[in-house]
């Protein structure tokens, strides 16, 4: 099946077509227009910026669904921005960074990346990468359809916790929002859609749409490490995301809890 790069938005019964709006934060010239005009011919909104200070105008005006962020610009680096975005909003981040800094590309799927893209890169990899990340961003509802769909939404508890699968957040249980990455609801909704079975890293990659292959990554474990500091009381002896040695991980969820 072909992947069309708009995204569907629910209105009065019909659908409508949203176009997906790309940031791209790089500060070389050539490279930030090649890419802009290569994801523009494949169907998207692309916007551009040479530096931090001018992407953080530009997410002040408007939306986007994904940033590609150069993590080594002069000034503010990419990581710092990506940092500051993260803080305001779950849109999709993809990092390109230079080849051999994989200290970067660690730090930055902890501070909740959703990928990263390595220097030098082929535009076709870029277009992979993201047309990945954007199936999986949560497209925000309009005020008459999400009313319309209140009723519809899907949850789930696990423990203190609820998960709510549509407006994509997690409550505890004194319903306080647990801040959460996209990229860590991405895990937990696979584990909980999938509880008390063993799942390899490779299966969860897949699920999750992840492109690097997760037995030469530690995206997935990255991924499963942040998550377990939002929901487990002991992180180090977790309750619910237990690890089965040289298998992968499993999610614990009494069949009282799965409701």
């Amino acid at each position: 099946m072909m992947f069309i790069p708009n995204l569907l938005s629910a209105e009065s019964g019909s659908e409508r077509v949203v176009k997906a709006r790309i940031i791209v934060v790089e500060d070389e010239p050539d490279l930030r227009e090649a890419v802009a005009e290569y994801l523009g011919a494949s169907g998207y909104d692309v916007v551009t910026a040479g530096n931090a200070v001018a992407a953080r105008a530009l997410f002040e005006a408007q939306p986007f669904h994904l940033a590609i962020l150069d993590i080594a610009m002069p000034g503010e680096d990419g990581l710092s921005l990506g940092r500051w975005l993260r803080s305001k909003t779950q849109i999709g981040i993809i990092y390109a960074t230079a080849a051999g800094t994989a200290l970067d590309r660690i730090v930055g799927l902890e501070l909740g990346a959703d990928d990263y893209i390595v220097k030098p890169y082929e535009l076709r990899e870029v277009l992979a990468r993201v047309r990945s990340v954007l199936r999986r961003v949560p497209q925000p509802a309009e005020p008459q359809a999400a009313k319309a769909e209140a009723g519809n939404r899907r949850f789930m508890k696990f423990g203190g916790f609820q998960a709510d699968f549509d407006g994509r957040l997690v409550t505890a249980a004194n319903g306080a929002v647990i801040e959460m990455a996209k990229s860590e609801f991405d895990v937990l909704e696979v584990f909980l859609t999938r509880a008390n079975r063993l799942l390899t890293r490779a299966a969860i990659s897949e699920a999750i749409g992840f492109v690097e292959d997760p037995e030469s990554s530690r995206a997935v474990d990255i991924r499963i490490m942040r998550l377990r500091k939002k929901i487990e009381a002991d992180p180090a002896n977790p309750k619910f995301l237990r690890t089965v040695r040289g298998e992968g991980y499993i999610f614990s969820l009494p069949s009282g809890d799965a409701s």
